[in-house]
């Protein structure tokens, strides 16, 4: 209906769609989540495959009760302090709650993150419609199968009865020959991901899916310990929060010292 997919060529900074795509099989793709111009500028020098600034920065950069609430100026806003930061990774955008109901409304919606800075963009779910209409507008998309929290509102695996499980399988399938260049695969058990990335051309992005996926994604924010409580699937490799504790609490009590010049350093 669309005609045949296209992907965007390599853009300002980042691998392309296609050379993503290309490396299943290859090497396995490292995927983190930023939300502002400080962390983009670290993690676009650590080495990593894709940056998201996923809707999650609805819960744990605003505070907000679901990623349902997040809207597509806010998304705009974001990608485009991290894309100020990103100089060599391939930056994506998560297309927010009810921006994409339609195939048109999809490409306003799409055409609005790649405006901002988004080398790609994310939505989740099978609609096929509207990833046909993306791809023949010019961007790239990545799928997003299993947990779906924008719609889902009970948060728990999925894939665990045998028709959820060939469900999800049968959804990831129609993404990849929509031409999705990559499916994140969310809160499934480890043999459906599996099940799912040897039946795809596509490269797989897991979150709490098991190890048998062609990559891993996760919320930085939950990485690096910013929040006192962290999910239990993921293992921080830092205590930011503890630290910001820290530092807070030194620079009270150096400002509250008689001798308070190591504060301004003077």
């Amino acid at each position: 209906m669309y005609g045949v997919p296209r992907l965007l060529e390599d853009g300002p900074s980042g691998q392309s769609a296609r050379d993503i795509r290309a490396s299943k099989g290859h090497r396995r793709l490292a995927m983190l989540t930023a939300y502002d111009y400080p962390t983009a500028l670290a993690l676009d020098a650590s080495g990593l495959d894709l940056i998201l600034v996923g809707d999650s920065l609805a819960e744990v950069e605003l505070g907000m009760a679901s990623t349902r609430e997040v809207s597509l100026g806010i998304m705009c806003h974001h990608v485009r302090a991290v894309h100020r930061g990103v100089s060599r990774t391939h930056l994506v955008g998560d297309l927010p709650h009810d921006t994409y109901r339609t195939p048109e409304e999809a490409i306003d919606s799409a055409r609005a993150l790649v405006a901002a800075g988004a080398m790609s963009v994310k939505l989740e779910g099978a609609l096929l419609p509207q990833v046909h209409a993306i791809i023949a507008d010019g961007i790239p998309v990545m799928g997003h199968v299993g947990l779906l929290p924008q719609t889902h509102t009970e948060r728990r695996r999925r894939g665990r009865t045998p028709d959820e499980a060939r469900e999800i399988i049968a959804d990831a399938i129609a993404l990849d020959r929509a031409g999705c260049y990559a499916i994140v695969i969310e809160a499934v058990d480890g043999d459906v991901a599996t099940a799912i990335t040897a039946a795809v051309a596509a490269p797989t992005i897991g979150i709490a899916a098991g190890l048998g996926t062609d990559g891993q994604v996760l919320v930085s924010t939950d990485l690096i310990g910013q929040l006192p409580e962290p999910p239990r699937f993921v293992t921080p490799k830092a205590n930011v929060f503890e630290l910001v504790i820290d530092a807070g609490r030194d620079f009270a009590r150096e400002v509250r010292s008689p001798d308070s010049s190591a504060v301004s350093g003077r």
